[in-house]
């Protein structure tokens, strides 16, 4: 038996039932539903194209640039190391015919000495004679053997294991500072210890007066060296330079990650300096005072400078700029204002200088205390809040996003590769671990 169409507004027969919405329609309202779920796919075939156009453009490069200059730093280290050995190597070799012809050398002096004497005396023995004949036939033979021999040299082959170099997608882990992370390890601090840190994949820096320490994932302190200068402002680690930027109030060192030997990069007695940061290319530094300009040197062979942000450009004239971290080609500036009393993260561009977006804080600033920040790998930051002892973690787009009490009086706070946050407190330096045990 004949059905009319499901459609309340047709009067048609039906003639098919649509799997779409499991009605029986006509044909008319049939054709309907089908151009319908045709006009569905036009935007889903724009969505495939633009995502096919995005493919063709994009652009790694960027993203690989930093494994690829750990590559390159990796072959670079295993050519020193093969001419290491192989300029020890002939050293050895160089000394191993030193000593043989040293003593031929030796043993003709004594002969001819005998037999010049001999001479000049015109005394000789037949027992004189034939001790001389049988010591020249014995120099005569050591030296046809060093001639006649070769020495013999044994070379294992170079065996480069293709395992020891690996690559992943690296974990951005979500950080919650709500988790409230244990103490892992304390290292407490001697007085009159500088309270900077920075931190590579392998080493933590910091002062413990009167050296300069690196600490390994171990938490061990496996070197140190003598810090003879002034005051530490702050530090940051250089991968181009392979090595540690220190900034005291009118210089610039490099402290070497092998050698722990400190280089003088850059003095100007003129300068007061007080925050520095480093990307991968360039070094970015801040004057000490009321409306600061902000440095940005080239790192290479020389340290160049490249352009200078003054006032309002950098910050106000009336502010001043405690703390500037980059990441990923921004640079978080903690700033503050004298006469507002006011604290704000601000992030920039580090090309041009220009804010993204800017956060003021909750907090009325006391001269004497200092705020700090480090950026975490999900692309938020974690504020100190020296005022209030506090840690404020910030989202990637200026938002605040939890905030805690600490209960210590807190100066600096860096991230330790992936399993430690280390926070710099008034007395100990404080190593959380991130990554719990299960």
């Amino acid at each position: 038996m004949s059905q009319n169409c499901a459609i309340g507004t047709c009067k048609h027969v039906s003639c098919a039932l649509c799997h779409c919405c499991q009605q029986n329609i006509c044909i008319s309202h049939l054709k309907e539903h089908n151009d319908i779920l045709n006009a569905r796919l036009n935007p889903l075939v724009d969505e495939v194209n633009a995502l096919g156009e995005r493919l063709q453009t994009m652009d790694l490069k960027k993203k690989v640039a930093y494994c690829r200059r750990k590559l390159e730093q990796w072959r670079e280290d295993c050519h020193q190391k093969i001419d290491h050995l192989f300029e020890q190597k002939c050293r050895e070799l160089d000394q191993l015919v030193a000593v043989k012809t040293n003593k031929q050398q030796q043993d003709f002096i004594q002969v001819r000495s005998k037999l010049m004497k001999l001479t000049n005396d015109q005394e000789a023995t037949q027992k004189d004679i034939d001790l001389l004949t049988s010591s020249i036939r014995y120099l005569e033979g050591e030296m046809n053997n060093i001639e006649q021999k070769c020495f013999q040299i044994t070379i294992q082959p170079l065996i480069l294991d293709a395992r020891s170099i690996t690559f992943k997608e690296k974990n951005e882990q979500d950080f919650d500072l709500s988790t409230r992370y244990p103490i892992y390890k304390k290292i407490q601090y001697i007085p009159g210890s500088c309270f900077p840190l920075a931190s590579n994949e392998h080493y933590l820096l910091f002062h413990q007066t009167p050296n300069l320490c690196l600490v390994n994932q171990e938490l061990t302190i496996v070197k140190q060296v003598l810090w003879p200068y002034a005051i530490i402002w702050n530090t940051c680690w250089s991968s181009i330079l392979n090595g540690f930027i220190i900034m005291t109030q009118n210089s610039i060192y490099l402290v070497n990650e092998k050698t722990m030997s400190i280089e003088n990069l850059l003095r100007n007695p003129k300068q007061n300096w007080l925050a520095c940061t480093c990307s991968d290319l360039y070094l970015f530094v801040s004057t000490n005072e009321w409306g600061p300009s902000v440095t940005q040197f080239r790192l290479s062979l020389s340290i160049d400078l490249v352009q200078q942000w003054q006032p309002p450009k950098s910050c106000t004239k009336d502010e001043a700029i405690d703390a500037m971290v980059y990441n990923n080609e921004t640079l978080a500036l903690m700033i503050r204002n004298i006469f507002e009393r006011s604290i704000r993260i601000e992030l920039k561009f580090s090309e041009t200088f220009d804010c993204i977006w800017s956060l003021r804080l909750d907090t009325l600033h006391n001269l004497n205390n200092a705020f700090a920040c480090c950026s975490l790998t999900s692309g938020e930051w974690l504020v100190v809040n020296s005022e209030t002892r506090q840690l404020l973690q910030i989202t990637k787009f200026g938002i605040l996003k939890i905030k805690i009490t600490y209960g210590r009086a807190l100066h600096r706070i860096s991230l330790f590769g992936e399993n430690f946050l280390v926070i710099a407190t008034d007395t100990d330096l404080n190593f959380h671990k991130l990554k719990l045990d299960t």
